[in-house]
């Protein structure tokens, strides 16, 4: 894989492919680096961080236990 950045002093740009990428399908991505939007990521949060925050009654709790029970069964079938 080959990755570098461009600043084009012109329209047109023209690119060396290497000789082991020839006959191979090869994806040329074009994009400004100035308008890519940074992914805000949530630090510090576990699984274990949301455990109880449903605040569910014991019938609740149970009928909510069925259904992923339920959803989980649904892999074993044959499609």
């Amino acid at each position: 894989m080959i990755r570098t950045k461009v600043t084009p002093e012109q329209q047109d740009i023209s690119i060396h492919i290497p000789q082991d990428y020839v006959g191979k399908q090869i994806e040329v991505l074009l994009y400004a680096v100035d308008e890519l939007q940074e992914e805000k990521q949530i630090e510090g949060k576990k699984p274990s961080d949301f455990r109880g925050k449903l605040k569910l009654s014991d019938e609740q709790y149970i009928d909510f236990q069925n259904h992923v029970k339920n959803i989980r069964d649904e892999w074993k079938r044959d499609i």
